[in-house]
């Protein structure tokens, strides 16, 4: 099986070189780092990533959001963001580019990981003609999701984490864990991968 290549767009030399090293000892193809958006627009020409990890702020601006457009637009592959930052200003100043996730720093090797395999996984998923509703979960469920529950299950799907979650919905992080609890009882799931398999699986179906 062929490796997954990742292109790494971060402007800080020892941060994309730790990501590199990290990706490296899973098996995945780091075909490229770019530390400007010039770089990577040059990268995408070039190369042919089947992943990109974006920092959102280079050199003090938002080129992130840029590359990300110009992904979508031209080369149409999954990304994920690199931010320091996951206030609610910075997801709603993103989301319009689609992202399969974040990746708030400072981050290890099971986060990465972990959300370019979902964000794989999602952007194969999407590809689908089946649309993610609360009627297509709950038909698929003994036990039936409530309103905010799907909710928060959506927001799991696209990656976000419970943090980020709390702070996009103005609930306390808790009652972000208490809903995650119940989803996981009614999808007879135990993590947060499952929960994306599981709604994969229904949307392909």
């Amino acid at each position: 099986m062929s490796k997954i290549k990742v292109l790494i767009v971060e402007d800080e030399p020892l941060i994309a070189e730790d990501i590199k090293d990290i990706l490296n000892e899973v098996n995945y193809q780091v075909i490229g780092i770019a530390f400007n958006k010039e770089e990577a627009f040059h990268l995408l020409k070039t190369q042919q990533p089947d992943i990109a990890l974006l920092d959102i702020n280079l050199g003090g601006n938002t080129d992130g959001i840029i590359i990300a457009e110009e992904i979508n637009n031209k080369y149409q592959f999954p990304f994920l963001y690199l931010t320091s930052y996951s206030s609610k200003i910075v997801l709603d100043k993103v989301k319009h580019t689609f992202p399969m996730g974040y990746i708030v720093k400072p981050f290890d090797e099971a986060d990465l990981y972990t959300g370019i395999e979902i964000a794989l996984s999602n952007f194969q998923g999407r590809k689908k003609t089946n649309t993610l509703s609360i009627e297509l979960v709950n038909k698929n469920l003994p036990n039936k999701l409530t309103n905010k529950e799907y909710d928060v299950l959506v927001e799991m799907y696209n990656g976000l984490t419970n943090k980020q979650i709390s702070e996009k919905h103005f609930v306390s992080l808790n009652t972000i864990k208490t809903h995650v609890q119940k989803i996981y009882e009614k999808l007879d799931i135990h993590t947060r991968a499952e929960a994306i398999v599981k709604i994969r699986k229904i949307l392909t179906s």
